[in-house]
């Protein structure tokens, strides 16, 4: 009988509340979905970056910490390995050359710490077969004194032409020779050489 009442009371109460109106269900529902939905965030602000400049590595050679310009059909090569000496060169001194029919380049260096005159260089790369012609050209680019002349040589007879230059960078000095069968290709040859010339100081 307890349980007849209880379920009869039940039934009164929920006859007299109030109706839920069906419009106001639809909004609380409409509201509650749109609560729930991922706000949209603004597309971040593309970052302009620099686009990346190639680095060609045709025509230059580096390694034993500097790096040196040089004709794009020619490949230098290390003198003292290919020529059995006791040691290849390295960070201290060494020797470079390169040839083709129309050139002949060597490259040297050696350390010289406290000079800042690198005329002696050139003594030490030009032969007994070259002559200097013309007047030396003294120079400073890029914080390094730089020293050029052009020669001949009798070292070859189809490339009689050619030129020096010698240069200080840290604590080494460095030389640069070439044989050219023409007279006025060893400037730009020299200048396209050091365009492209870095060193570790």
């Amino acid at each position: 009988m307890r349980y007849k009442i209880l379920v009869l009371f039940i039934l009164i109460i929920s006859a007299c509340a109030p109706r839920r109106d069906p419009a106001i269900q639809i909004q609380v529902a409409v509201i509650s979905t749109l609560t729930a939905l991922p706000a949209s965030t603004s597309a971040p602000v593309a970052t302009a970056y620099p686009s990346p400049t190639p680095f060609n590595l045709a025509g230059l050679f580096c390694e034993y910490q500097f790096c040196l310009g040089h004709a794009v059909d020619m490949a230098l090569f290390d003198v003292n390995a290919q020529s059995g000496a006791t040691s290849a060169s390295n960070y201290s001194q060494g020797l470079l050359a390169a040839f083709s029919e129309n050139l002949f380049v060597q490259v040297m260096w050696q350390l010289a710490s406290g000079s800042a005159d690198p005329q002696f260089m050139l003594d030490l790369i030009l032969d007994d077969v070259d002559t200097r012609t013309g007047t030396l050209s003294v120079k400073l680019i890029r914080d390094m004194n730089v020293v050029f002349t052009p020669i001949t040589t009798t070292a070859t007879t189809v490339l009689p032409y050619g030129g020096a230059g010698a240069w200080i960078c840290g604590e080494r000095a460095f030389a640069w020779k070439v044989y050219s069968s023409q007279a006025e290709n060893a400037q730009p040859l020299f200048d396209a050489a050091l365009d492209r010339f870095q060193c570790n100081r």
